[in-house]
């Protein structure tokens, strides 16, 4: 498995992407730092959960995570 990105790294990429100019894309910037794109929006998403701007939910309260009937 590789090794995780450091904080400041990934606090870095987040800020970059967040004030990136009009018509800079995620991939784009994704690409300038080496990550991938899914990667980068998994970092915005967890940058606005810790700043209580979006809630946190767990998996388990998804309704696919839901059982089914038959």
């Amino acid at each position: 498995m590789p090794k995780p990105y450091p904080k400041e790294f990934r606090e870095d990429v987040v800020r970059v992407a967040r004030n990136r100019e009009p018509g800079a894309t995620l991939e784009q910037i994704a690409a300038d730092f080496g990550v991938h794109p899914i990667t980068l929006s998994k970092w915005l998403r967890r940058a606005e959960i810790d700043e209580g701007a979006r809630p946190a939910t767990a998996s388990s309260d998804r309704p696919s995570a839901l059982p089914r009937r038959l």
